[in-house]
């Protein structure tokens, strides 16, 4: 183990208690206009928002007794179906930032009063990291603060963190020319902090952990740590990655979720379901609970339909994803799209790859939307 820098010495963990905060106050831009309605955090993936799978990764660490979410978009959308965090099992409280603060602002506003250890979370990230081994590391170094990074195939395309062999963080290159690259790590939006490091933060003013806090650990020398892990990392945050998603949790790339330990091509309902016999599928696919499939109609492979969806006799529905009491009438086509909640898509519609529709679109009889790609 590589001796604590000087000043570290001094942080006196309490092993007994951390708390969780996860940042889920962006306003979701980028997956507009899935997100008008409906803020990222409880984006569906399948049946569940998606912030339950952090809290299911959370759930790892036993000295996790809270998990704040720290919010500004919507937040009484968020409440209304998270709640007091009965079904994402673990106790959640709300602190609603009073305008946007940044990330370095947001950790600090919402830790205010705690003096435990604090794991942070970014909002959107998808990942089978290992929570317990990064608390761990972070405890061993006594660092006073840990950021896990993730290696990327294409390092130019990112800002890059570079290390030294003891897993200290020595800089963060912004998008480097190809002679500046140094490494393939980037930041993956997991940190273990101590909360007596938050007062070089301002009160109350926007700041980027990233752009700020962070390089000023490495200034003054402190112990700053990195943890590599190589497993599964998404970033949610655009549509072309939110199917990605689905496809990886429906192909087990990323094992979690109701298709982890089943079989390649299952077809996964959620709930009772109501098939016609002559319906046909194409798995990986995922009926939610409610799901009503036609006469010879055919739902193709990575489609996910909502609880509650209709897809009516003849429809064909493939690489698609239909959010909740969405409704394709007989001889429908939709291929390669996403679908909000409570769309209704006429008879002999059709809807192409790549289009988007916000919930309660409605398509008319007979209308083609022919896709982006």
């Amino acid at each position: 183990m590589v001796a604590p820098r000087s000043g570290d010495a001094r942080i006196c963990y309490n092993p007994a208690v951390m708390k969780a905060v996860i940042l889920a106050g962006g306003f979701g831009t980028r997956l507009r206009p899935l997100t008008l309605d409906t803020p990222k955090p409880i984006v569906p993936i399948f049946d569940r928002p998606f912030l339950y799978y952090q809290t299911d990764l959370l759930r790892q660490v036993p000295e996790i007794d809270e998990v704040i979410l720290s919010l500004n978009y919507r937040p009484d959308h968020i409440e209304a179906r998270v709640g007091t965090g009965t079904e994402a099992g673990v106790p959640v409280r709300y602190i609603v930032e009073p305008e946007p603060l940044g990330t370095g602002g947001a950790i600090k506003y919402a830790s205010r009063g705690i003096d435990d250890t604090i794991l942070v979370f970014n909002g959107d990230v998808l990942t089978t990291i290992d929570l317990q081994a990064v608390v761990r590391t972070h405890r061993e170094r006594r660092a006073r603060a840990t950021i896990v990074l993730t290696p990327v195939e294409n390092p130019s395309a990112y800002g890059l963190v570079e290390t030294d062999e003891q897993g200290n963080v020595r800089r963060f290159l912004e998008k480097p020319s190809p002679d500046e690259i140094t490494c393939d790590t980037i930041n993956a939006g997991i940190y273990v902090l101590e909360p007596e490091t938050f007062d070089r933060i301002p009160d109350d003013t926007h700041w980027s952990i990233e752009r700020k806090y962070f390089p000023s650990l490495v200034e003054r020398s402190e112990t700053f740590v990195a943890y590599i892990d190589r497993g599964y990392w998404l970033d949610i945050g655009t549509p072309a990655d939110y199917v990605r998603a689905h496809r990886d949790l429906m192909t087990q790339r990323c094992p979690l979720g109701p298709f982890a330990g089943e079989r390649t091509a299952t077809v996964h309902k959620a709930g009772p379901c109501d098939v016609a016999a002559d319906a046909q599928f194409d798995g990986p696919c995922f009926l939610g609970a409610g799901s009503v499939v036609g006469p010879g109609a055919r739902i193709g492979p990575e489609t996910v339909l909502g609880p509650g969806c209709q897809v009516g006799a003849g429809a064909v529905v493939e690489h698609a994803i239909l959010w909740r009491d969405t409704i394709v009438d007989a001889e429908c086509v939709v291929r390669g799209a996403v679908l909000g909640a409570r769309c209704r898509l006429a008879h002999h519609a059709e809807i192409g790859p790549g289009v988007i529709l916000g919930s309660d679109s409605t398509i008319g009889a007979h209308s083609r939307v022919p896709g982006t790609r």
